[in-house]
């Protein structure tokens, strides 16, 4: 209902934000959930507000009903659309400090955490009047720090592609122990078999590339929504925290290897 989305590779038709999906049941169900992907709707299946949608309408607004009061859904609208950044900072957080080797930190990471988890949990006039982007510059530095805390701990200094372009790159059995890729243009990208071990992944943007067989184990900040919108495998190894996605078991065997397989 809150967002908008746009015709696309991701989904079959446009939607303006407000407005309600064709696929909304009454009971505020997907109609067509269980064949999401199959009928064009990935984008569906691999977004996560972590948590962010449930806590405004059930604890901001207290399980108020958006159909039946037009202005409470504007102002739950406007508020969603800050307590999912808000959210995805603690997930991020929530991360950093699961890590023995980012203790250095963990006294700013823990301030962080009860800063954010008192705004999500504050009224609607107190989320809304909250700076998304200050609040990301205050906690950065933490993450940031965090983040190259985990990379030392990697036998070899991993390259630095913090916000590089690499959509498409043919980056097959790379050894990317311990690199930087923050923000990282990865689209399409060829991961298979590579060692991604220690990397910091923080917004890394890696729709559609392939990482069948790679090793993710001990990276930093990958999040299932990252993970979901790329493509892997049986062997695909990954970090304790993130679960496989479900549709890996279908979509993630490379064309030359289905072909050997006959899958």
């Amino acid at each position: 209902m809150a967002l908008p989305f746009s015709r696309s590779a991701d989904f079959p038709v446009d939607k303006p934000g407000g407005n309600p999906c064709g696929n909304l049941r009454a009971d505020f169900g997907c109609s067509i959930h269980e064949e999401l992907r199959p009928r064009g709707w990935t984008g569906c299946t691999v977004f996560d507000c972590h948590g962010a949608g449930q806590q405004v309408s059930q604890v901001t607004f207290a399980g108020e009903d958006w159909r039946g009061s037009p202005d409470a859904a504007r102002r739950m609208f406007a508020v969603f659309a800050v307590m999912r950044p808000v959210h995805e900072l603690l997930a991020y957080v929530a991360d950093a400090l699961d890590r023995p080797e980012t203790r250095p930190v963990h006294a700013e990471l823990r301030r962080a955490r009860t800063g954010l988890s008192e705004l999500a949990g504050a009224d609607a006039d107190t989320v809304l009047a909250a700076d998304v982007g200050a609040l990301r510059a205050a906690v950065n530095p933490a993450l940031l720090r965090a983040g190259d805390l985990v990379r030392a701990c990697s036998p070899r200094r991993g390259p630095v592609h913090r916000g590089a372009d690499l959509a498409g790159a043919r980056l097959r059995g790379a050894d990317l122990r311990g690199a930087s890729l923050r923000g990282a243009l990865l689209i399409g990208a060829d991961l298979r078999d590579a060692d991604l071990r220690w990397a910091d992944l923080i917004g890394a943007d890696l729709r559609g590339a392939d990482l069948s067989g790679a090793d993710l184990r001990g990276s930093v900040y990958a999040t299932g929504t990252q993970l979901a919108a790329a493509r892997g495998d049986a062997a695909t190894r990954l970090p304790g925290a993130v679960r496989r996605p479900a549709h890996w078991a279908t979509e993630g065997t490379a064309p030359e290897e289905a072909a050997r397989t006959g899958s």
